[in-house]
């Protein structure tokens, strides 16, 4: 198929909102015939009909509210694209794109950002999707994103593309209500056979750790709920509903009001790895990120 000539498609596009070859060609400043001539000139590249004659007007056939679809994306594009180019401050700030894997806590994910925010504000603008960490990364290959945080690094087989680096590694602490810890607390961790706990789903890397660090200690607690958020899962342990474990940082005693630590498990440590293509490996807020944990 030849190039497609976006003059004709803006030409349906116009036609498709409107409903009207004759509201078209007013809005767009040329005559009625020259609006047909390249919808006609359109149809006969993509090799469908594009419109149906209804009534007095017109009707997108199936090709063409498929074609619309594609027109509205590529043509608000375009208007993104104007405003970003307009923006004054556009020559003296950075954009970071950044994805968080879903499985990472919010206060995790602020924390390994932070050295990539300027001391100055309006010097980088800063953009974050959460999203499965395949999902993520199917965005960082299509250079929608800059980097990818998560629990995990990149595939070996993908490392030609991608490449990873860890950046923070903390060990893992059992929280409670006063409630249940006063309950589970003693003789921890013999006492957590059959205590009600509450565990990241199976997408996290943190879970399998879980269930080794258990099966070594010949302990088996009772799961009441997989969660995919931290935050949910702290909210379900504040009600007593059951255990949770949590990343366990130096500095962050106050992070999780309502629960009591019971204890370290020992040996078990959650991992946080940023990736980012190879193509921009020389991004400012990627090297700042970069120079701050390793």
């Amino acid at each position: 198929m030849e190039k497609l000539n976006y003059k004709h498609l803006q030409y349906f596009w116009a036609v498709a909102r409107t409903g009207s070859v004759t509201r078209a060609a007013e809005q767009l400043g040329v005559s009625m015939q020259t609006i047909s001539g390249q919808i006609a000139k359109l149809e006969r590249q993509l090799g469908r009909a594009l419109f149906r004659q209804q009534g007095r007007g017109l009707e997108l056939t199936e090709a063409g509210r498929q074609a619309q679809g594609y027109a509205d994306r590529i043509f608000l594009l375009g208007e993104e694209l104007a405003e970003a180019m307009a923006d004054a401050r556009l020559d003296h700030m950075q954009r970071l794109a950044a994805g968080i894997s879903d499985v990472l806590p919010k206060s995790i994910a602020s924390r390994l950002l932070r050295p990539a925010m300027p001391t100055e504000p309006g010097q980088l603008r800063l953009s974050c999707s959460e999203g499965d960490f395949e999902e993520l990364m199917g965005e960082l290959g299509r250079h929608k994103l800059d980097l990818v945080l998560a629990d995990r690094p990149v595939a070996s087989g993908e490392q030609q593309q991608y490449q990873s680096w860890p950046l923070l590694r903390c060990p893992v602490l059992l929280l409670a209500s006063p409630e249940l810890r006063a309950r589970y607390q003693p003789g921890f961790p013999a006492s957590l056979r059959q205590a009600p706990l509450l565990l990241p789903s199976r997408d996290y890397v943190l879970r399998r750790q879980l269930e080794h660090w258990f099966e070594s200690q010949d302990i088996r607690p009772t799961v009441v709920g997989e969660c995919d958020d931290y935050a949910l899962m702290e909210t379900f342990a504040r009600q007593s509903l059951g255990l949770c474990p949590t990343p366990a940082l130096a500095d962050d005693s106050d992070a999780h009001p309502g629960l009591e630590a019971i204890g370290m498990l020992e040996g078990v440590w959650e991992h946080y790895y940023v990736t980012a293509s190879r193509r921009k490996l020389q991004h400012p807020a990627l090297l700042a990120i970069l120079n701050a944990w390793s």
